[in-house]
């Protein structure tokens, strides 16, 4: 039994820490972390979008891309919780599944952020993207300081 828990949290962290399990509604909210207020899933893990990325065109298409940022999905229209804007939510159909976007950004977590309210994804290169945590109104948050691509980041795969 010890041997199933055991596997059974390590499943867990590997869908990654936020990310709306198939069949679950997701939640975008808000939080306050070293950025300011950013929007944040329902477990409060920080939520990122790729610069240049849309609905039409999602860069972060690869199983090594998602395997470190995984996109949030949603089974039913995502609910907003503190200032995040309804308006601004929605989803798109990618791959069978629905990802839920804000203000036409596609959402991801990163694997990276262990805790509620880390934003240890900010800044990081990918290609000539760069990931960054979203505010409220839909904007990039300002990294203080820009960090080098890593092979943690898993390229966006365009």
């Amino acid at each position: 039994m010890k041997t199933f828990a055991t596997l059974l949290a390590i499943a867990t962290a590997a869908l990654g820490a936020g990310t709306a399990l198939a069949g679950s509604k997701a939640t975008v909210g808000t939080a306050s972390t070293s950025l300011g207020t950013v929007l944040v899933t329902s477990d409060g893990h920080t939520l990122y979008m790729l610069s240049g990325a849309t609905t039409s065109k999602p860069l972060c298409t690869t199983s090594a891309c998602t395997s470190n940022w995984p996109p949030l999905w949603s089974a039913a229209k995502p609910t907003v919780s503190g200032s995040a804007k309804s308006s601004l939510v929605n989803w798109f159909k990618r791959g069978g599944r629905w990802q839920v976007t804000y203000d036409g950004h596609p959402l991801y977590t990163f694997v990276g952020d262990t805790k509620a309210g880390q934003v240890t994804g900010e800044g990081i290169k990918d290609g000539s993207s760069t990931w960054t945590a979203v505010s409220p109104s839909g904007s990039a948050t300002t990294a203080k300081s820009s960090k080098k691509s890593s092979s943690s980041s898993g390229g966006g795969g365009w």
